[in-house]
């Protein structure tokens, strides 16, 4: 499958971002990757290995575009 240009992704209950384990295998490309997780050991993981997921806050906060602003 060709890409025509990078994508956003957005994975809700992230985990310890097996959906960014599975894209990149499959090369896809994406511009940015945005986790919605409240287990701090899975989002510690996740911070190690993917360094640039921008962990946004609890999904029962994401309302719109302002639910993905980056968690602190």
């Amino acid at each position: 499958m060709e890409q025509s240009r990078p994508i956003n992704v957005l994975s809700l209950f992230d985990g310890m971002s097996c959906g960014q384990i599975a894209i990149n295998k499959l090369g896809i490309k994406y511009d940015n990757y945005f986790a919605s997780e409240i287990d701090n050991w899975a989002m510690q993981i996740t911070k190690k290995i993917y360094p640039d997921t921008i962990h946004i806050c609890d999904v029962r906060e994401v309302k719109g575009e302002e639910g993905l602003k980056r968690e602190k």
